[in-house]
C-alpha cells in the first residue's frame, strides 16, 4: 500500500492525489500509509506548524485555556493539514473554513472555538496560507514568518517602535478636545512652555506610570510641573499629564513591532518576489495589525495625572485617574476632567465672586482683571481654566448681573490714587473686555456702591424716557437725585403656552427650569394651575364619546372647573 501511495504522489509534477477506484479510501490501512507518507515527507512543516511537543499549535492550546481545554488548535491544524497537503497543486488550493469546522467538531462542542483558534493559526502559523476561506499547508514558508522574524529584529531597534508610536500620538492629539493645546513626549521640561492656557501633557513609553508608587511618570510630571529648565514654573494651573500604564507598555510595543514588520514586508515586495496572493496576505495583515495597535493605543495610554491643591496651606496631591472609552486620547482626558471639575470651561460671575473672597484675591479694595488671569493659572488651589477668555467671560458676566452688590462685584476701567476715584465705574450692565490683553480691574460692590452714592449716579441705562417728557430732570432741583431704593420682591406670576402634542415634555421642562427654582426657596408656596381651552372650528363638533371620556377624565383628575360649551 506503502509503494502505491509513494508511486502516485512521486509521479508527474506531483499533481493532486487522486487514488484509483481499486484502492478503498475508507480503509483504516490506506488512511493510516497515507498519512504515515505524508509526515515523511512533511517533517518541517508537522514539527512546527501541525503537531509535536514544540509545535504552535500545542503552545496556542497551552497559553488558551478555553483552546486548550478541548486541543482545538491541534485539531485544526491536523485537519487542515490532512485535507490540504494532498491537493497542494490543485487549481483550487486548500479546505474552506466551514469544512475545517466540520472536521474537528464533536457533538456537544462549539463551532465557535475552533473558528478561534483557526483564527490564531492563521496569524502566527509559518507554513499556513489563507486565501479568502480557503485554508492549506504549503512546504514553503509564509509572508507570515518572514514578518515574525522582522518584528523579532526590532526588538534590537526600540528607536524605530517609539517613533511610530510618538508619531500615532501627535496624530491622534490634535483632537485637542477642551485643551488649547497637547505636549506630545516632550524630552524635557523645557519643551513645555509656561502659558496662560490649560493644556495636556502627554508623557512617553520610557515614562511608564504604576498606581501605588513613586513611578517616572509621576516624577517626571512633578519635574515638569516644578520648573521650565533652569527657571521655576510659574503658570502651574494649567498642565495635567497623560501617562502610559507600565503592564500595557509590552503589549503596544509587540503590536507596534508586528505592523512595522509586515509595512517592511510590502514595501520590500519586489525584492522579495511576493505572489499576488502572498501580496494581498501580507495587506490583510497590515491592516489588522493597524487596527490592533489603534486599539491598544487607548488602552496604554489611560492614566491622566491631575496636580491638586484643596486649600492654599496644604500640600499638593496627585490624584491618578484612569481613563475609559473609545474617544480620543485628549478628548477622553477632557471630559473626564470638566465632569470632575479639574477643568473648568465657563465660570459663572457669582461663582468668580466665591472665590475672590474665599482666598482672598482682592487686593485692596480692587483686583485687576489681567492679575485675575495671572492668579488662576499661577496657583492650584484655584478653579484650573481653559484660557483667560474664561476668566474674561465671568467678569463680563458678573458685572452685568443686576443683584450685583450681593453677588458679583463691580468693574472700572481704572483707579485715581491722587482722588481715591474709580474712573468709569459701571454696574449692573453689559461690558466687552478683550481675553487676548484683558484692562481694567474688578471693584468690591460696597467700594463702588458708595462711591456712586456719593456721586449720585444710578447703576445701570436706566429707562428710556417717554416723548415729551423732560429728560434733564436729573439737573433740576438743588441737589443730585437720590438712590432710589432696592426694591423687594416677594411675589412671582407667569403664563406659558404648551404645544398640544407635547405637552407632557414641555410641561417637564417648565417644572425644572421654572417651578423646581421657586420651590426651593426658604418658606415659599408655590401654586401651579394647569388651564386647557380647546375650540373645535364650523361645521365640526365635539364627538359624545369624546365629551363622555374627557368628562369622566377630568372627574378622575380632580379637575376644579371642567366643562364643554355650546358656541
Amino acid at each position: 500500500m506503502a509503494a502505491v501511495i509513494h508511486s502516485l504522489w512521486e509521479r508527474g509534477d506531483k499533481s493532486p492525489l487522486i487514488l484509483p477506484s481499486t484502492i478503498p479510501v475508507d480503509d483504516p490501512r490506506v488512511q493510516f500509509e497515507l498519512t504515515r507518507y505524508l509526515s515523511e515527507n512533511w517533517v518541517p512543516v508537522i514539527g512546527k506548524d501541525v503537531d509535536g511537543p514544540n509545535s504552535l499549535p500545542v503552545r496556542l492550546d497551552a497559553e488558551v485555556p478555553n483552546l486548550g481545554k478541548y486541543h482545538a488548535c491541534r485539531r485544526v491544524a491536523r485537519t487542515i493539514y490532512l485535507g490540504s497537503a494532498p491537493i497542494q497543486r490543485a487549481a483550487h488550493q486548500g479546505v474552506e473554513d466551514r469544512r475545517v469546522r466540520l472536521g474537528c467538531v464533536a457533538p456537544g462542542e462549539s463551532p465557535q472555538i475552533f473558528g478561534d483558534a483557526l483564527r490564531r493559526l492563521a496569524g502566527e502559523a509559518t507554513y499556513l496560507y489563507q486565501d479568502g476561506v480557503r485554508y492549506w499547508y504549503a512546504l514553503q514558508p509564509n509572508v507570515t514568518s518572514l514578518a515574525e522574524e522582522r518584528a523579532e529584529q526590532l526588538k534590537g531597534e526600540p528607536e524605530k517602535v517609539a517613533r511610530e508610536v510618538e508619531r500615532r500620538v501627535r496624530e491622534e492629539v490634535r483632537r485637542s478636545g477642551d485643551f488649547s493645546r497637547v505636549h506630545a513626549f516632550p524630552q524635557s521640561p523645557q519643551d513645555v512652555p509656561d502659558d496662560l492656557d490649560a493644556r495636556l501633557v502627554v508623557l512617553g513609553l520610557d515614562r511608564p506610570y504604576a498606581r501605588g508608587e513613586d513611578s517616572p511618570a509621576l516624577q517626571e510630571a512633578k519635574r515638569i510641573l516644578e520648573s521650565r529648565g533652569t527657571a521655576p514654573r510659574t503658570y502651574r494651573n494649567t498642565l495635567v499629564f497623560l501617562a502610559p500604564d507600565r503592564t500595557r507598555v509590552q503589549d503596544l510595543d509587540e503590536a507596534v513591532r508586528r505592523y512595522l514588520a509586515w509595512e517592511s514586508v510590502l514595501r520590500d515586495r519586489e525584492t522579495l518576489d511576493l505572489t499576488p496572493h502572498q501580496v494581498r496576505q501580507a495587506e490583510q495583515q497590515k491592516d489588522a495589525s493597524d487596527d490592533t495597535v489603534k486599539a491598544r493605543l487607548p488602552e496604554t495610554f489611560c492614566w491622566l495625572l491631575v496636580p491638586v491643591q484643596q486649600d492654599p496651606k496644604e500640600g499638593l496631591t496627585w490624584p491618578d485617574i484612569r481613563l475609559q472609552g473609545n474617544e480620543g486620547l485628549a478628548e477622553r482626558a477632557s471630559k473626564r476632567l470638566l465632569r470632575d471639575e479639574w477643568l473648568v470651561t465657563t465660570l459663572a460671575g457669582t461663582r468668580l465672586r466665591m472665590e475672590l473672597d474665599r482666598i482672598p484675591l482682592w487686593r485692596g479694595d480692587h483686583v485687576e482683571v489681567r492679575q485675575l488671569v495671572e492668579d488662576f493659572a499661577r496657583y492650584v488651589y484655584l478653579p484650573r481654566l481653559r484660557d483667560p477668555s474664561v476668566l474674561v467671560d465671568a467678569v463680563e458676566d458678573g458685572v452685568a448681573l443686576p443683584t450685583w452688590e450681593q453677588e458679583s462685584f463691580a468693574y472700572a476701567d481704572g483707579y485715581d490714587e491722587a482722588t481715591g476715584r474709580y474712573q468709569g465705574l459701571r454696574v449692573a450692565q453689559s461690558i466687552a473686555l478683550s481675553a487676548e490683553a484683558p484692562q481694567g480691574m474688578v471693584v468690591k460692590p460696597e467700594v463702588a456702591s458708595r462711591q456712586l452714592q456719593k456721586e449720585g449716579v444710578l447703576p445701570g441705562p436706566g429707562p428710556t424716557p417717554p416723548d415729551g417728557e423732560n429728560t434733564d430732570r436729573e439737573h433740576q432741583g438743588d441737589g443730585p437725585k437720590p438712590m432710589p431704593p432696592k426694591p423687594v420682591l416677594r411675589r412671582f406670576y407667569g403664563t406659558v403656552a404648551l404645544d398640544p402634542v407635547r405637552a407632557g415634555a414641555d410641561a417637564g421642562r417648565v417644572q425644572q427650569e421654572v417651578v423646581a427654582h421657586l420651590a426651593g426657596l426658604p418658606g415659599a408656596q408655590v401654586r401651579v394651575t394647569l388651564e386647557i381651552e380647546a375650540e373645535v372650528p364650523f361645521p365640526h363638533e365635539v364627538p359624545e364619546q369624546v365629551v363622555r371620556v374627557v368628562s369622566e377624565n377630568c372627574r378622575t383628575l380632580k379637575f376644579t372647573n371642567h366643562r364643554f360649551e355650546e358656541e
